[in-house]
Order: C-alpha cells, then sequence, then structure tokens
C-alpha cells in the first residue's frame, strides 16, 4: 500500500474544502494557487495587470519550487500530507502547451536563450527560476516559459515529481460547480474574493481530465478501479475518483472507501470537526482565499444530506429560468455555455468514480 502523500486532484467548487475536513492527516491546503495566480511564473492572466493584487496577495515571490520545498518541509514532521488542490493550478489555461516550470528545472528551448541567466524575463532554470517579466522597460507575462516540454505531461513539473505524489480525484456535476464558481465573481462576493470576471477557463474539467490520463498513461494510477479490484500489485494505486454529490449523499460509505484505497483507517470521527482547534485551523488555512470555503469553515460536520436537499434532476429549461432569476439573463447564458463545454470532461471521469 502507499505511503505516498496524498494529492486529491480537483477543480472549483466541488465540495472539496469539506472533503479535506474530514481527515485526520496533516492537510496542505491548495498551495499552488500562490505561484498560479501571484508569483514570477504565473500561468493566469486575471492578475496580470494588477501588480499591486499580486504584491497584497504575500505570494508574489512564489514559485512551484518553493511550494514543493514548503510540502517537503511539511512532509518532514513525521505524519503523512493530504494535499488538496485545485489541478489548473499546474496547466496552462486554454489548453496552451506545457513547459516545464524554471525553478523546477526546465531547461531552456532554444541555443542561446537563458544563457546569461535572464533572456526575455526569465532565467535559465539553473538558478532560482524566478522571472523577473521584464523587457525593454516593459512587463510581460512570465508564461510561455522559454523552456522545453515534456513529451505528454500536460503539467509545468516534472513527472519525476508527480510521481511522490499519491494521486487521487473529486469531481462535481458543472451544473452546481459552475453556478456557484459565477456567484463568488460578481457583487456582492466579488468584493470578498477579490474574483471580479468569471473566466471560463477556470471551470477546471479539461485540465483534470489531462491530468488524470497522464497519469493513468505513465501507471501512476490504475489500471485497477477503486472498489474493483483484488490485492493492489507493490506499488500500484487505484484508480480512485469521488463524485461529490456522493459524498454529499453518504459520506460514510464514500469516506470508509477512500480510506481504504488510500491506506487510511477510517473512524468515524473524521466526519465531526466541531472543536476550536480544529475550527481554529480551518480557518488559518482558508483564509488567503476568502469567500470562497465559508460553508467549511462555518461547518462541524459532514451528515448525509436529507431526502429533501438532494439534488434533483432539473431540465435545462428548469435551470435556465433559475440561474436567470439569481444572475440575469446574460449570466445564465454564460453559465449555461460553461456547463455544456464541460459536461463531456465530467461524464468521463465520473465513469471511473467510486460507487455506492
Amino acid at each position: 500500500m502507499s505511503t505516498k502523500p496524498i494529492f486529491v486532484a480537483t477543480h472549483p467548487r466541488a465540495c472539496s474544502t469539506a472533503f479535506e475536513r474530514a481527515n485526520i492527516l496533516a492537510c496542505v491546503h491548495e498551495p499552488f494557487g500562490d505561484a498560479f495566480y501571484f508569483g514570477p511564473e504565473r500561468l493566469s492572466s486575471r492578475y496580470e495587470d494588477d501588480e499591486k493584487a499580486r504584491e497584497d496577495s504575500g505570494f508574489s515571490n512564489s514559485t512551484y519550487k518553493t511550494i514543493f520545498e514548503r510540502i517537503e518541509r511539511e512532509g518532514k514532521e513525521g505524519k503523512r500530507l493530504f494535499i488538496k488542490d485545485i489541478t489548473h493550478y499546474l496547466v496552462p489555461p486554454e489548453g496552451k502547451p506545457a513547459t516545464i516550470a524554471p525553478s523546477l528545472g526546465g531547461k531552456t528551448a532554444k541555443k542561446g536563450v537563458g544563457t546569461n541567466g535572464e533572456t526575455n524575463g526569465h532565467t535559465n532554470g539553473a538558478t532560482n527560476g524566478i522571472t523577473n517579466g521584464v523587457t525593454n522597460g516593459h512587463h510581460k507575462a512570465p508564461y510561455p516559459y522559454d523552456t522545453e516540454a515534456e513529451p505528454g505531461n500536460p503539467t509545468v513539473v516534472p513527472a519525476e515529481i508527480l510521481k511522490q505524489f499519491h494521486f487521487t480525484f473529486l469531481i462535481r456535476h458543472p451544473r452546481h460547480s459552475i453556478p456557484s464558481y459565477y456567484r463568488c465573481t460578481i457583487p456582492p462576493l466579488d468584493k470578498v474574493t477579490g474574483f471580479y470576471n468569471f473566466m471560463p477557463s477556470e471551470a477546471g474539467y479539461d485540465e483534470l481530465r489531462r491530468v488524470f490520463d497522464f497519469l493513468r498513461k505513465e501507471n501512476q494510477v490504475g489500471p485497477s478501479v477503486a472498489g474493483q479490484h483484488g490485492d493492489l500489485k507493490d506499488g500500484e494505486v487505484s484508480i480512485t475518483v469521488i463524485d461529490a454529490d456522493d459524498l454529499l449523499d453518504d459520506p460514510e460509505t464514500i469516506i470508509s472507501a477512500y480510506c481504504k484505497e488510500v491506506g487510511i483507517e477510517y473512524d468515524p470521527k473524521m466526519l465531526i470537526w466541531d472543536t476550536e482547534e480544529a475550527h481554529q485551523k480551518a480557518r488559518d488555512a482558508f483564509e488567503k482565499w476568502r469567500g470562497f470555503h465559508d460553508d467549511a469553515i462555518n461547518s462541524t460536520s459532514l451528515n448525509p444530506r436529507s431526502a429533501a436537499h438532494k439534488k434533483k434532476a432539473k431540465t435545462v429549461e428548469v435551470e435556465d429560468k433559475e440561474w436567470a432569476e439569481k444572475y440575469g439573463e446574460e449570466g445564465a447564458k454564460i453559465i449555461r455555455e460553461s456547463v455544456n463545454a464541460n459536461i463531456p470532461d465530467y461524464e468521463y471521469l465520473k465513469s471511473f468514480a467510486i460507487k455506492i
């Protein structure tokens, strides 16, 4: 059985923070967003024209290397790590080709580029890998990096580093996650989250599927599927996918099945965290993403949803009407387009999910 740090790979608004609270391991909460949004190797354009926001975040110097170093330090404290993060933080957005982050040893792609440690605003990866993003006195986005790609790898992280983790996956139907995410990017919540526009590229399903398929191809997960195998071969881990709505409907069954797959002893106390110590720990961990985790911060346990609160299938017409009432006609149109665009990837991943 694997004893590697557990990495729960997910997309935004998948109830992942509630899932994160229901464990007994040492948690590392969404660390890679620091580099993705704010650091000198950032992939996202969300704060590209807002240097002050990047500075004020406190993460403007975070690189992919510094985050992995933090994870390594926390792993030395003796307790098995549980890392939960958004997969698209490791993947260039909008299907752009991935090359290895300079700070993780990305080699320059062209002869002469980076030989003096700084060309087109990038270092050559042999130093600290931090890009300064300045060319002829003008700021430029740090991505694309002037580095080489690894064949088939959709991330900016070398495959050898990815192999250090036991990957599992958490998904939720886009008809639930997309409206929830959209709500966080419009008034009044946008002033809390700092996300002032909805970016369809942040839905995260495409990136999650591509990373999932890459890990399967590399035999880092699978070929066995969770709940459908006998004894795993030495070093093998199952394909473990959880659907958030299954988790909310039957948390005990899902959490206990998950524990079995990752080699953790299940304890019913995992579903209850109503202590001041637990609440303070959550507040500290979730502080940097204000407005996104309020429900999870204020929760005390993970109980099965009542029949009245279980998600019932709705027609497209009913969904569109509800979204228009909440977000206006234009908002409903944006949500519908994003939901429809991501359903195929969700359904593909759902085909591997633990069944209850």
